[in-house]
């Protein structure tokens, strides 16, 4: 879309405000409103904010920062029919790209890919939870008692086919609906795209769904294990790399699952980063009550087709559909950044095309079901029990760290340490059932 367009369809569509959005370094989003009576001269001169008080933004003394509008993300909000977003790029005063900005941190990588041709296409999985409210507070009760694929007793359906409606609005094209495997867990997949696309839509995604709920005094979360003893929430990410001519360079009809060479080498590079990338892809430490055996959550680095226990799982190849080619990457969840998620997935994928980098042999067991001394046999490691440990690893791994850049990895730590230092401090209600009426 081009500057005409845009404001040609503010005055068809009568919209009156227009959100300028982007996301600090957690993902969360943020938004400078602006009337739309201001949009053109915004799209001309850029819209100046004050980032001293994002998080991992900028100091005080170096607040000052502009807005670059994306024309081509602007939409009107489905719920909100006066109102339209345009997803923004943030800059420095003397008009560098901000490096805190995670959209630019996801553009910088595939930049990287470029160089050598290749387009990254990636297609996440986000599930989430609708749980219901008390007296207009969020509760953990679960919307509905259905199950996987159940219909019957499957209350937000309606509610679903809403929420699809409301992100083929936002251009988002939507395959497949359904509700998960636990109580209130639902799961709406959407096509692959360019993976800045891709990232722009699952932000999207969460906000459109949280919306599209408290229509309903339902609550949407992305918190990846919100009741104990459950299934928790994943984003499993469907990847593949593209060449110039648009041909799937994942594909090899004579290789093992019809894998290149190449895809064999990017599969080893993410194996082998899994550990220095956890705490972006996982940066909660609820995210680690999701990665423990037995709920359907990797825990163990390994690679596999029919192994949903596998890390990295292939998804079996159907002839004449080589572009559908692809690596599923299983640990992620939705409370992860999808640009920073994406920037390091790529980078240590493309680490181990650099390299030349080798996969251990495949695992087709259940390797939940493996004793300590089958684990050894196949020379399995695991990922992070927690996210200190998460840190600690990405403190070690120079390839995420550099995806990162500096700016970005020194705050994600200082916040996220700082995360862990208050969890740890923190009397839990466990402790108070197992403690307060024994000592």
């Amino acid at each position: 879309m081009n500057k005409q367009t845009v404001l040609d369809s503010v005055k068809k569509q009568g919209v009156s405000f227009i959100n300028l959005q982007f996301v600090d370094i957690m993902g969360i989003v943020k938004a400078v409103t602006i009337p739309s009576t201001k949009l053109e001269e915004a799209i001309d001169n850029n819209v100046w904010f004050d980032g001293s008080s994002i998080e991992g933004f900028a100091r005080i003394f170096e607040s000052d920062m502009f807005l670059k509008l994306d024309l081509n993300t602007f939409a009107v909000l489905p719920w909100q029919k006066n109102t339209a977003r345009i997803i923004c790029d943030v800059y420095l005063p003397d008009g560098e790209p901000f490096p805190g900005d995670p959209r630019y941190i996801l553009k910088k990588q595939l930049l990287e890919a470029s160089k050598l041709g290749l387009t990254y296409n990636t297609g996440p999985e986000l599930e989430f939870f609708l749980f219901k409210k008390e007296n207009g507070n969020i509760a953990a009760l679960p919307h509905d008692t259905a199950g996987y694929f159940d219909l019957s007793t499957d209350l937000a359906q309606s509610i679903r086919q809403e929420m699809t409606e409301s992100l083929q609005d936002f251009n988002i094209d939507v395959e497949a609906l359904h509700h998960e495997v636990a109580n209130g867990q639902h799961e709406i997949d959407f096509k692959y795209a360019d993976a800045l696309t891709t990232a722009d839509s699952a932000v999207t995604f969460r906000y459109a769904l949280k919306a599209i709920a408290q229509k309903h005094d339902l609550h949407a979360t992305f918190m990846p294990k919100p009741i104990q003893g459950i299934n928790g929430s994943g984003m499993h990410v469907h990847q593949s790399l593209f060449d110039q001519n648009g041909k799937n360079i994942f594909f090899d009809a004579n290789g093992k699952y019809q894998l290149s060479e190449t895809a064999l080498h990017f599969i080893a590079g993410q194996l082998y980063h899994a550990r220095g990338m956890a705490a972006i892809t996982n940066p909660l430490i609820n995210s680690y009550k999701r990665l423990v055996p037995g709920y359907e959550a990797p825990v163990y680095i390994s690679w596999g087709q029919t192994n949903r226990s596998a890390l990295i799982r292939i998804p079996r190849y159907t002839v004449g559909r080589e572009k559908a080619v692809r690596c599923e990457l299983r640990c992620p969840d939705p409370a992860a950044n999808p640009y920073l998620a994406f920037s390091v997935m790529l980078a240590a994928g493309l680490d181990g095309i650099k390299n030349k980098m080798t996969p251990a042999e495949p695992i087709e067991e259940n390797i939940f079901e493996f004793t300590e001394a089958q684990a050894q046999k196949h020379q399995i490691t695991t990922l992070p029990l927690n996210l200190s440990l998460a840190l600690q690893e990405l403190e070690k791994d120079p390839v995420a760290r550099a995806a990162l850049g500096e700016h970005i990895y020194q705050n994600f730590i200082r916040a996220k340490t700082s995360e862990w230092q208050d969890y740890k401090l923190a009397v839990s209600q466990w402790e108070h059932d197992h403690y307060l009426g024994v000592y």
